[in-house]
């Protein structure tokens, strides 16, 4: 059975993308830690980022830092943070957010109630953020 993000990559549930290439995407989560809170995913599915082929993890790992160096542009926090941590869906991913301290970095804090309109403003801001860094891939 398909995970919930090859779902959201196959487009039979709606995601916010800001990135696409052959090898991976990258979409606003719908629960956010801050603004543009956005998963790096591989179009494979791979249960744990030890499992990855080191040539997929780099190639996520630099779509990561793309995305990383969008949110500090767009959102302005004072750090942007990575976390790989997959215990909420068995396909490999990274968070990439804003963080202004540690305590930024608790997952029980969490936006569960973001609207879509915000949602879909942080991504267009994200995706124009994207653009403006000289990206050729995006969503």
């Amino acid at each position: 059975m398909p995970t919930l993000f090859t779902r959201i990559i196959d487009g039979q549930i709606p995601g916010r993308f800001v990135w696409q290439d052959d090898q991976c995407v990258a979409f606003l989560t719908i629960a956010p830690l801050s603004p543009g809170h956005t998963l790096v995913v591989p179009r494979d599915e791979i249960d744990h980022w030890t499992e990855a082929d080191p040539g997929l993890w780099s190639h996520c790992t630099l779509v990561a830092q793309t995305i990383g160096r969008a949110i500090s542009e767009a959102f302005g926090p004072l750090r942007v943070a990575q976390i790989v941590a997959g215990f909420e869906v068995p396909h490999m991913h990274i968070h990439v957010f804003g963080a202004d301290s540690e305590a930024g970095l608790n997952f029980a804090l969490a936006e569960a109630n973001i609207s879509a309109e915000t949602l879909d403003e942080h991504a267009e801001k994200l995706r124009a953020a994207i653009n403006q860094l000289g990206s050729k891939k995006k969503g």
